[in-house]
């Protein structure tokens, strides 16, 4: 969106009603329910297009850069398809088409839910300052690498990303500074693979360093951690998280089973013990810390004592955010080479019911608990009768909420207030402000 802006092309980002002669679908490939949001999101515009309300309909992305000949067989109507690193491409076809518009509205529709956030913070560039927000102002993702060079049974990220690709430091602090410049308070850090930045480099992780420097930005108030890994995981990264005010308490770090004939079906390269060790050093290490996982159930293979095993471990290690979802096979992949899917599907729904009726039970004592305390938040929007806001242990659109009644006064999107918590739910939490702004 940067690129074309900067060659004259007037773009914006709406998912749910894109206005423009041109769209581009941004899609993801990752799990099953992505991609049918995709596809479904690319035949509507396909409808668009027949109907004549649009001009031209491109697609870009993982999901194209993984199934590019048959979505060109199937879908006739899309006018050009890019996959996840050629879509610089785009800019320079649509300048040799010679459409008869000066200036081109375009409209970026990308799939909501958990693959949004991967899927907004894909558009750096060589010069990041071509870079278009598309998230409120006050906040933003950086994404540091692409790639991964882990090879989890079930994963096709490495299929559609290929290997590990550290970017390098000073351009992602570069970015960041740029971002400020732009109102930006609260980094987003992501990655497929995040504890893994700088391997490629020259053999160290960097995560700790590059972490540390962007604490240092003026203007960066917090800094939130996604999708780190459990295997060798950089302990120095505790303490730039412990010892830096701007660095939020939190830590996104994926496990997705516990049974050790699990984790090595699913080749994570991790016990149970080795888990439950960081876990608690992690804790012991950073006070205070909200650690968000995500589990999987009905792997193939998962016997109903593995799936006792992963409730009695989420009832032990009560994560502060924990989603679940049950496997499905993705061609390509190990397991679906290697594995039969032999869970029936009726099996991981139960699983998985049961899973998050174990966590909402312990969501709600967490929020519970909070209720009296003093928490710094920042203001998201407005929504009816409340303003929403985020403490630091909790991300945009993936995570539990403050609501603050409008009848508090007026508060400014983008800025912090002292809330005091009124209330909560197995969820979200409310509260009113005790202090004007931060």
């Amino acid at each position: 969106m940067g690129l074309m802006e900067a060659n004259g092309y007037q773009c914006t980002h709406d998912s749910d009603d894109p206005q423009g002669e041109i769209v581009v679908v941004n899609t993801c490939g990752f799990i099953n329910d992505a991609k049918e949001e995709s596809i479904n999101t690319i035949l509507e515009f396909a409808q668009a297009k027949t109907e004549g309300r649009i001009e031209r309909l491109y697609v870009m992305g993982c999901l194209s850069e993984r199934y590019l000949a048959e979505l060109e067989a199937e879908i006739p109507e899309v006018d050009g398809w890019y996959g996840k690193f050629n879509y610089t491409n785009l800019l320079e076809d649509l300048k040799s088409e010679k459409l008869n518009v000066k200036s081109v509205k375009s409209a970026l529709a990308v799939p909501s839910g958990e693959g949004m956030a991967a899927a907004n913070s894909t558009l750096y560039t060589l010069n990041s300052t071509l870079r278009k927000l598309t998230t409120p102002r006050h906040y933003a993702y950086v994404k540091i690498s692409e790639g991964c060079d882990r090879r989890c049974a079930y994963c096709a990220i490495p299929l559609i990303t290929g290997r590990h690709q550290s970017r390098p430091m000073d351009e992602i602090l570069d970015e960041v500074r740029w971002l400020v410049s732009q109102g930006v308070k609260e980094i987003q850090l992501i990655a497929q693979e995040l504890t893994y930045y700088g391997m490629d480099i020259d053999g160290r992780q960097h995560i700790a360093e590059l972490v540390d420097r962007m604490a240092d930005i003026e203007g960066v108030e917090w800094i939130r951690l996604h999708y780190a890994y459990p295997a060798h995981f950089p302990w120095e990264l505790l303490d730039v998280i412990r010892e830096r005010k701007n660095v939020c308490k939190y830590l996104d770090i994926a496990l997705q089973h516990i049974s050790d004939p699990m984790l090595s079906r699913m080749r994570r390269s991790v016990t149970k013990a080795e888990t439950i060790a960081m876990i608690e050093r992690i804790r012991r290490e950073v006070p205070g810390i909200c650690l968000r996982t995500t589990l999987m159930v009905g792997f193939p293979g998962e016997t109903d004592e593995d799936f006792r095993e992963l409730v009695e471990f989420t009832k032990w290690a009560r994560f502060e955010r924990m989603g679940a979802f049950a496997y499905s096979e993705e061609e390509g992949t190990w397991s679906a080479e290697h594995y039969e899917d032999d869970v029936p599907e009726d099996v991981k729904q139960a699983r998985l019911s049961k899973l998050m009726r174990v966590q909402q039970e312990i969501s709600a004592e967490i929020e519970a608990a909070k209720v009296g305390q003093t928490l710094k938040v920042i203001i998201d929007r407005q929504e009816g009768d409340y303003y929403v806001g985020r403490t630091e242990f909790c991300s945009p659109e993936v995570d539990p909420e403050v609501l603050i009644p409008v009848t508090e006064g007026q508060l400014e999107t983008g800025t912090f207030y002292n809330v005091r918590v009124t209330s909560a739910e197995e969820f979200d939490i409310y509260g009113i402000v005790v202090k004007d702004n931060i």
